[in-house]
């Protein structure tokens, strides 16, 4: 059980991104990133998950999104996201500071969809195109995550810092972007509660946004929570559910920022199920999970569902 947990923990160093909020309906943090055994150590060595997203969200029309760059804003915005997600991650085996650390780094291939019931000059400004409609298939940002994870028995701590390189397919005149346009960093920290059979983590953090200087627009900063509550029904599977919450605690800025300070936040939650199977000595892990949204504001609705899988490559 205590390997078991160790190769589901690699999944809580995998940083990923690209989430319907703040400017061009694109966040820094995806909300539901931390899952199950999130500040349990993991098996020192290299792990590699590969990680598939699918998003579906949408606004009503009477709801303005800062999209279309340059001061645009963008109603009735229903998108879509397929991502493929790749992270190698080193843990090492010498402790620091009385935990063991972790750096991991991730990219991703991305095909994203906008359309847009109408493009605006502004929240009270004349209509400069209907129906207008965006695709783009593209790389993400390069991402990279540092963690230091304590463990005291069944209680498990974590602290973790998280930024990008803002290398990614974006263009400021486009509706769809994979790229986000600027810098940021979150840095947060989390815990686990394991004692062989169920397992709850939580795991929160804050984001800061530098300056998009495309777009002379700053997102404010966002505060989020990440959760999992998990039973494991054999010692190979586990069921149970996520969820998390994400609220922006500090306005938008800059000139690019027509909308005032635009402050969003959604909550969500949804089942998982975890498996491991052996692969040769390995054991190799698959994860399934989805998530329902509500209590949105300033920030598309919808639904987003995950498929992982752990490989373990040694040291």
């Amino acid at each position: 059980m205590k390997r078991i947990a160790m190769h589901l923990a690699w999944l809580a160093a995998v940083p990923l991104c690209s989430a319907m909020a703040d400017e061009g309906g694109v966040s820094f943090w995806l909300p539901g990133q931390f899952g199950a055994l999130a500040a349990v150590p993991t098996a020192p060595g290299w792990s590699l998950p590969l990680i598939y997203y699918h998003a579906s969200a949408d606004m009503g029309a009477d709801e303005p999104l800062p999209l279309g760059g340059r001061g645009r804003v963008s109603a009735g915005v229903d998108a879509k996201a397929d991502l493929l997600f790749a992270g190698p991650t080193y843990t090492f085996e010498q402790p620091v500071l009385g935990a063991q650390a972790a750096v991991g780094v991730l990219a991703a291939v991305a095909r994203y969809e906008v359309e847009a019931d109408a493009t605006l000059t502004g929240p009270r400004g004349r209509t400069v195109s209907a129906n207008v409609s965006d695709s783009l298939k593209g790389a993400s940002d390069l991402y990279g995550m540092g963690t230091l994870k304590w463990n005291h028995g069944v209680h498990n701590f974590m602290a973790y810092l998280m930024g990008n390189l803002p290398i990614g397919a974006y263009d400021p005149d486009r509706l769809a972007n994979v790229g986000l346009g600027h810098a940021a960093m979150d840095a947060g920290g989390g815990y686990t509660y394991f004692d062989k059979k169920n397992e709850f983590s939580a795991v929160a953090g804050l984001t800061y946004n530098w300056e998009n200087s495309d777009t002379d627009y700053q997102n404010g900063i966002d505060a989020h929570l990440d959760w999992s509550a998990s039973h494991f029904v054999t010692d190979q599977t586990h069921l149970g559910l996520v969820g998390y919450f994400y609220e922006q605690v500090t306005g938008d800025e800059g000139d690019g920022a027509v909308l005032g300070d635009f402050k969003s936040r959604v909550r969500a939650v949804g089942p998982q199920i975890g498996h491991f199977f052996p692969v040769g000595r390995e054991l190799w892990y698959t994860n399934v999970k989805g998530y329902y949204e509500f209590d949105a504001k300033n920030r598309a609705e919808g639904w987003n569902a995950w498929l992982t899988l752990a490989i373990p490559l040694g040291q």
